[in-house]
């Protein structure tokens, strides 16, 4: 009797088990997938006075939904995306953490999110949602041998930054200083990101 019991718990443990069998997202049949790409989130900060620039790129870029089409063109538009700020990275660790603790969580933003839209040929308006604000970015864009470049200029100050930009500033108080000795952080940011197919 009591083998019977036994061997009923682990039949019904068998077909239990077996029918919650974890199911995987299909590969996409579309001819172009961001999902598949190669993508590379790439931005230049600038400080002192003189404008001198600061490369980094976030090294994590999710595609929320849509990012799929027979064209590039078609794969990009209405692509919705979300950028973990923890993924930042400028090859330079003590600069990464400043940037995160001192901007981003300022902000209280642990991702930046939203969508890219194709408008013409050679254009388009990227929406970014940042510091619990949504606003619009245009860009520019080439495709060149599979590969989706896009170049803007974002105003941070549209996303209400200005009181993260001065936290930012003042914990790099004396790296931001040029040879007039003052010390700015620019509300302005370039973005290049690119999408090898």
């Amino acid at each position: 009797m009591k083998k019977s019991i036994l061997f009923s718990l682990f039949l019904f443990t068998v077909i239990y088990f077996s029918g919650c069998k974890t199911e995987t997202a299909p590969k996409s049949s579309a001819k172009f997938s961001l999902k598949e790409a190669k993508n590379k989130i790439g931005w230049t900060a600038y400080k002192t006075t003189e404008k001198i620039p600061v490369n980094g790129q976030f090294k994590k870029v999710n595609i929320t939904a849509n990012g799929d089409g027979n064209t590039i063109k078609e794969a990009i538009h209405n692509t919705s995306f979300s950028i973990p700020v923890s993924s930042i990275f400028t090859k330079d660790s003590s600069r990464d953490y400043k940037i995160r603790k001192f901007f981003f969580s300022f902000m209280d933003t642990s991702l930046l999110s939203g969508t890219l839209e194709i408008l013409t040929a050679t254009s388009g308006i990227a929406t970014i949602k940042m510091n619990g604000i949504t606003d619009k970015v245009p860009f520019e864009y080439t495709i060149t041998n599979n590969v989706f470049s896009m170049k803007s200029t974002m105003d941070i100050n549209k996303w209400n930054a200005k009181a993260a930009i001065a936290s930012l500033n003042k914990v790099c108080e004396e790296l931001h200083k040029g040879a007039d000795g003052i010390s700015k952080t620019w509300d302005e940011v370039t973005l290049n990101i690119t999408s090898t197919f």
